[in-house]
């Protein structure tokens, strides 16, 4: 396979790559607090990786913390996904949309972290499960990795207090 680095996060098929498609680096931070939480997190992007650390707090019916990116990965006949991650020994969600839309349905895979140890993880199209707000919805159409708008990451499910992942790749495989 033939790829070729974007940035130091996004890994792209070089067949079919253009130069002005693909990641939005600018990640946003979306945290229960759109609902009355008081979790906190942030977002730092390095050289090397990108670092997704925070505080998960249940306090006022909250619990999740999260971060999202701007993509476009249309026309790239993409089959796999790839993750390098590094973190805590927590459970964590990558989470893919096929809209711009802040809120709506997301594609959602969990995957456990070991801690302090780097993780290579791949997804297929199948892994994924179509939520709305934590709920499984009743349809679950297969996801085409080729309509990916967005891609995040969520804590979530109750796992109170600190949190640190680092993500060191994330490759769209044809």
């Amino acid at each position: 396979m033939i790829t070729k680095q974007l940035s130091s996060l996004f890994v792209f098929n070089l067949l079919v790559v253009s130069a002005h498609a693909n990641a939005n680096q600018r990640w946003y931070v979306i945290n229960d607090s759109v609902m009355g939480g008081v979790s906190n997190s942030q977002v730092t992007q390095t050289q090397e990786s990108l670092l997704f650390t925070g505080n998960v707090s249940l306090d006022n019916n909250g619990g999740f913390a999260s971060i999202r990116t701007e993509l476009n990965t249309q026309s790239q006949n993409t089959k796999a996904i790839a993750l390098r991650v590094k973190g805590d020994g927590q459970i964590y969600q990558l989470r893919l949309r096929t809209t711009n839309y802040l809120d709506g349905a997301a594609y959602t895979h969990s995957f456990k972290t070991v801690k302090n140890e780097w993780v290579d993880i791949n997804f297929a199209p199948s892994d994924f499960t179509l939520t709305y707000r934590g709920r499984v919805l009743e349809q679950q159409p297969i996801i085409d990795f080729d309509d990916i708008k967005q891609l995040g990451f969520m804590i979530a499910g109750k796992q109170e207090g600190k949190f640190k992942l680092e993500v060191g790749k994330i490759e769209f495989k044809s």
